[in-house]
């Protein structure tokens, strides 16, 4: 029940006339405020947060988990960041403090402080009593780590506790559980995680000592934090809001639809140069649109998973060669299954079999070329500082729309004429 109200109060504030909005916000009980904020794109939470004095912010982090409060905090300037974090209660603040002095991008800025070190010997029972002190103490039940002169030995799972009798050490019952140091960047934790189909990572110093751990559901939030939205790919800026009026969706949409205008201009011209080809065979331009159609789509498909990879730092220019050659494969086949198909329709339809293999080898063509630029545009642009997401699809469909264009009257002209 309490879930649905939630998402009923963060449906609410999102829908909220954007000078409503905070007052929207203030409405909401204090004990739910930051879990409704972390849930809010990026752009939001700092809109709200920039119109919140600074002891609304301090009451609504004093709710939450040291690690999420730093998520929130990482949306305020510094000067404003340390005046919030003087304020908060010293329980909280401690630790806050100890998280912001790590790089937010790096293993140790995606770690929870929810575990409980225990010494190698002990029995479940007093294990059972330091878990029922840590969680009066915190309110959550924490990780059970293992350590022996200081360095880790594993975990005791959680389920462990009901299975084994108060009088019984842990030591047969430890399990390894993958670790990491605090200095790794987000795609190593990533790629970690992935190796290990774990629920946790523990997080290490240089001198191997337990700094902190990072759970699955921390490094899903922030591969979806990472991930594109839809308004990127349709080139709609995420500043603009649902119910901003059309004056200001102008502003935030024009310039993109400029840019698309002269790209079409461009394709436009090649067609321009086929037209007599195109006199001569009308038949072609009904295809026309197929190859489009397919090129862009195609296109569109590799930017998506290319876009991905950016997001989780798995792929960057200099080693793009494997994923070009992956993409411009999958192209080819691709390319191959669905040339053959609208060449035979093309062939029962015209009862030509050059125009069909005219059409069949566009097809495929235009596919190796919507996967090869679907690769490089999208890296390229991320090299040049600029974000792939919100201008890539322009590009890409420009591309296999003039060589798509090109093969197909090209190959027209030069085996019907």
């Amino acid at each position: 029940m309490e879930k649905k109200e939630d998402n009923v109060l963060l449906y609410e504030l999102i829908h909220s006339k954007r000078k409503h909005r905070t007052e929207t916000f203030r409405k909401i009980n204090q004990n739910k405020q930051g879990f409704i904020l972390l849930n809010l794109t990026t752009i939001l939470q700092k809109e709200i947060l920039h119109n919140l004095e600074d002891q609304e912010i301090v009451n609504l982090l004093e709710f939450l988990d040291p690690d999420k409060a730093i998520d929130i905090l990482h949306n305020l300037n510094k000067e404003r960041k340390d005046q919030v974090v003087d304020n908060l209660n010293k329980t909280i603040k401690d630790k806050v403090e100890f998280l912001l002095k790590f790089n937010p991008k790096t293993a140790a800025g995606m770690m929870s402080l929810e575990y409980l070190e225990i010494s190698k010997g002990i029995t479940f029972g007093k294990v059972s009593l330091l878990i029922k002190k840590h969680e009066k103490r915190t309110g959550k039940f924490p990780a059970i780590l293992v350590i022996e002169n200081g360095f880790l030995m594993g975990e005791v799972p959680g389920e462990s506790l009901v299975l084994h009798g108060k009088s019984e050490k842990i030591d047969n019952y430890v399990k390894k559980v993958p670790h990491i140091k605090y200095n790794k960047s987000e795609r190593e934790v990533n790629n970690l995680l992935k190796k290990n189909p774990h629920n946790k990572i523990v997080v290490l110093d240089d001198n191997e000592s337990i700094l902190g751990i990072i759970y699955s559901v921390d490094i899903l939030q922030v591969i979806q934090k990472k991930s594109n939205s839809l308004y990127d790919f349709a080139g709609v800026s995420d500043e603009e809001d649902i119910l901003d009026p059309p004056q200001e969706k102008v502003r935030h949409r024009y310039k993109w639809l400029i840019l698309n205008l002269g790209t079409t201009f461009l394709a436009a011209s090649v067609v321009g140069l086929f037209q007599e080809t195109i006199s001569s065979f009308i038949l072609l331009a009904i295809y026309m649109p197929i190859i489009a159609g397919m090129g862009g789509n195609a296109g569109t498909q590799t930017l998506a998973v290319v876009i991905r990879g950016l997001a989780l730092k798995e792929i960057e220019l200099k080693t793009s060669k494997k994923v070009i050659i992956n993409e411009v494969l999958a192209g080819i086949m691709n390319g191959l299954i669905n040339g053959i198909l609208v060449a035979a329709i093309a062939i029962l339809w015209s009862k030509n079999p050059l125009f069909g293999l005219i059409i069949g080898l566009s097809i495929v063509i235009n596919l190796i070329v919507a996967a090869f630029f679907g690769v490089i545009i999208p890296l390229t642009m991320k090299k040049l500082g600029k974000d792939p997401a919100s201008s890539a699809t322009i590009f890409i469909t420009t591309a296999t729309d003039v060589f798509g264009f090109l093969v197909f009257l090209g190959l027209a002209r030069l085996i019907l004429v």
